[in-house]
């Protein structure tokens, strides 16, 4: 786990959660940890590479982020990009310890669109050939994800009903150009749940371009947790 300073003893920890291929060091991430840093704010950004990144387990990364909170007590604002924002829907969805979220492009319904994308053709063959080979954007190399992250991945996505149980706060940043996770999908997330904000933006899945604009909007949603 990567930390950028030692977390406050008052208040929620600040958890960041990279998305899928990426890590601790992410744009994002480090960006994040620097602008909520300069308020006081320790923002740990954890690495959820787990067991490995050729091994990677969505059920693996979840039990990361419950220990990482600490005790029964202790409480949790988590922000998340892509597989990252999945990943703390389902943390707030089964631990209380969580507060608030807020998720960058998140990456709902993950297995069902990734089998959409390789096709029944290419997804078989994953399965039989037991990896398929991507890119690992944190590392800058090719690397081979073993098939037990798609079934594992898909066994987690199953949960009430393919949709995280989220009853917190939070705040979804989205896309509208995102060419990986379609923002309906947040879009349909969002909707009707007083307690879920959808901002919209003109990006795609990176959001990169956005980041000015998502720590306006995280200054403000999270202003209750950041005090004077």
């Amino acid at each position: 786990m990567t930390m950028t300073t030692a977390p406050s003893a008052a208040g929620p920890r600040w958890l960041y959660l990279h998305g899928f291929a990426s890590g601790p060091g992410s744009t994002k991430g480090v960006q994040i940890a620097a602008h909520f840093g300069g308020r006081g704010v320790a923002v740990e950004r954890l690495d959820l590479r787990v067991p490995s990144f050729e091994r990677l387990r969505l059920s693996a990364m979840i039990e990361a982020v419950k220990q990482a909170i600490g005790g029964e007590r202790d409480r949790a604002l988590v922000i998340g990009s892509s597989l990252g924002g999945l990943t703390a829907c389902r943390v707030a969805a089964e631990d209380a310890r969580v507060c608030a979220l807020v998720l960058l492009a998140p990456a709902f319904r993950i297995m069902e669109r990734w089998r959409r994308r390789l096709g029944e053709e290419g997804f078989r063959a994953w399965e039989e050939r037991g990896w398929l080979e991507v890119d690992d954007h944190a590392e800058k190399r090719r690397a081979r994800v073993d098939f037990g992250f798609a079934a594992d991945a898909a066994e987690v996505d199953d949960r009430s009903g393919g949709w995280p149980d989220v009853r917190v706060p939070t705040l979804i940043v989205h896309g509208r150009h995102d060419e990986v996770v379609d923002i309906e999908l947040s879009r349909a997330f969002a909707a009707a749940k007083r307690h879920v904000r959808l901002v919209e933006v003109d990006d795609g899945h990176e959001l990169v371009a956005s980041i000015p604009h998502i720590l306006r909007e995280a200054d403000d949603f999270l202003r209750p947790f950041l005090g004077s």
